[in-house]
């Protein structure tokens, strides 16, 4: 059952987009900032190391910002309000 489109969802979809382009930012100074510092201590060890290492934090900061985001975008559009068997102080109705 799809929600209706309400001022507060959309006001929680553009935080979702604003936290994701931020995300990209920190994500892409991270990588650089991580090549730059194994260039300085190892020198350059090969092109497949550092595709490798910043794939892999790219991935790593990328998956942690959509899954918090998408936590704070659930409970900012309402969704976790319509659950059946919620209750306002977070202990599942029995």
């Amino acid at each position: 059952m799809p929600l209706p489109e309400t001022p507060q969802a959309g006001f929680a979809k553009q935080r979702f987009i604003r936290l994701m382009k931020g995300m990209g930012i920190a994500t892409t100074i991270a990588v650089a900032l991580t090549w730059t510092l194994f260039y300085r201590e190892l020198g350059f060890v090969s092109i497949h190391f550092y595709i490798a290492t910043g794939l892999g934090v790219a991935f790593a900061m990328m998956l942690m910002g959509a899954l918090m985001g998408l936590v704070f975008l659930s409970s900012g559009s309402g969704h976790d309000d319509r659950m059946p068997g919620a209750s306002q102080d977070g202990e599942a109705d029995s």
